[in-house]
């Protein structure tokens, strides 16, 4: 079968991996966009815009491909919880993380960037963190160091040890990738993975 020209708009390696799991031909490209929230956004528009505005900045490279862009948005509380970028911030929020819920909404945006249509979706995924001491944080944060990870968890890695439990439609979106719902993208586009 030949595959029109993907690309994900993603610098992540994470979500190379979920992509890769596919088994179809794809390329990557970054997106460099500002990732900031606006005022008062609620986290999954902030995410959904995100999403889409890296599949834009993709698309400026890429006149005839489909670009798999996507973002996600840790919620606590209503609150925001970004990416840490450092040890302190990352301790700050598994410390209020700790036996609470979070709410990780995972955006997806498919843009055909010849026809410009543009599919996108918001999958949301519910994680109840354990209540874990000090000292486990601070093991956790020295072996994983998750500084790039909205929450500061990485539960494809060491981070599973910190969650009692997931509620959502697709374990992949916590990662960073909904591939259900991008299996469902790609075929209204005409591209069949299996």
């Amino acid at each position: 079968m030949t595959f029109p020209r993907l690309v994900l708009g993603s610098s992540s390696l994470y979500r190379r991996e979920l992509l890769a799991r596919l088994e179809i031909p794809f390329e990557t490209a970054n997106p460099a966009i500002d990732e900031s929230a606006l005022p008062d956004e609620l986290p999954s528009t902030t995410a959904l815009r995100l999403a889409t505005e890296k599949a834009y900045a993709v698309a400026r490279q890429f006149s005839d491909a489909l670009i798999i862009a996507a973002d996600q948005v840790a919620v606590l509380d209503g609150n925001h919880l970004g990416k840490p970028y450092n040890h302190a911030n990352a301790t700050r929020q598994l410390c209020q993380m700790r036996g609470r819920e979070v709410v990780f909404h995972t955006a997806l945006c498919l843009f055909n960037s010849r026809s410009k249509r543009i599919q996108s979706r918001v999958v949301p995924c519910a994680v109840q963190f354990r209540q874990i001491s000090d000292r486990q944080i601070e093991r956790y944060l020295s072996r994983e160091q998750p500084y790039h990870c909205a929450g500061s968890a990485k539960s494809e890695g060491l981070g599973i040890a910190l969650i009692e439990r997931i509620a959502g439609d697709d374990p992949n979106a916590l990662i960073g990738l909904p591939l259900i719902a991008l299996v469902e993208m790609l075929g209204n586009e005409g591209v069949e993975v299996l």
